[in-house]
């Protein structure tokens, strides 16, 4: 896994429960180290085990915690670079869901070497839409849950999020159910601001 994500959980557990929090899930996962770099990779199963034990240390389900940082990625000012590639998606929340189809190539641009999930969007018949995330971790589409519901409020949209589990090819599927798209006054986006990356 590439140290970007690894140093993007670190920093979640960091900035919302504090240092110690995270000293405590680094020594429980067995680091042997206090921080992980972002331009190194790493074992899945480090990730998989840092994971688990915040999981566990935090009494959350691993879901849950996986949703919650989600929300932290593009909500917290330490991570502001990544709200950031996201708003370039769009005017509104639904120019922003199909540019999701295009954001494995945009992060491209940026990282060459961070292995993004693939996500595709489309719209079902019945007016909601349905997310695949594949080439995933097992569990991302819950962290895309959490990215989900932080980009509908930095829209200003009304969404109803359901994970739908696992397909039998390893996909994982997120229904939205976009309510209102001008739902409560979103947050600024300037394009011109400066950007910040993980701490």
């Amino acid at each position: 896994m590439h140290g970007m994500i690894n140093r993007a959980i670190q920093c979640f557990l960091r900035d919302t429960y504090g240092p110690r929090t995270w000293q405590k899930v680094a020594e429980n996962a067995n680091l042997g180290f206090d921080n992980f770099e972002a331009m190194l990779s790493y074992p899945d199963q480090v990730t998989l085990d840092v994971l688990g034990h915040a999981a566990r240390h935090l009494h959350k389900p691993v879901e849950t915690f996986l949703e919650d940082l989600g929300t932290y990625l593009v909500s917290h000012p330490n991570v502001e670079a990544i709200r950031r590639l996201l708003r370039f998606g769009g005017e509104n929340f639904t120019e922003f869901l199909f540019s999701l189809n295009e954001i494995e190539g945009r992060v491209r641009l940026a990282l060459p070497d961070l292995d993004v999930p693939a996500l595709s969007v489309e719209a079902n018949a019945d007016g909601t839409f349905r997310l695949i995330c594949s080439n995933a971790m097992p569990g991302f589409g819950y962290a895309v849950v959490g990215v989900m519901r932080a980009m509908a409020d930095d829209y200003g949209a009304l969404v109803f999020l359901e994970h739908e589990g696992w397909r039998d090819s390893g996909e994982e599927a997120v229904t939205i159910h976009l309510l209102e798209t001008a739902y409560a006054q979103g947050r600024s986006f300037d394009l011109s601001g400066g950007v910040r990356g993980v701490a």
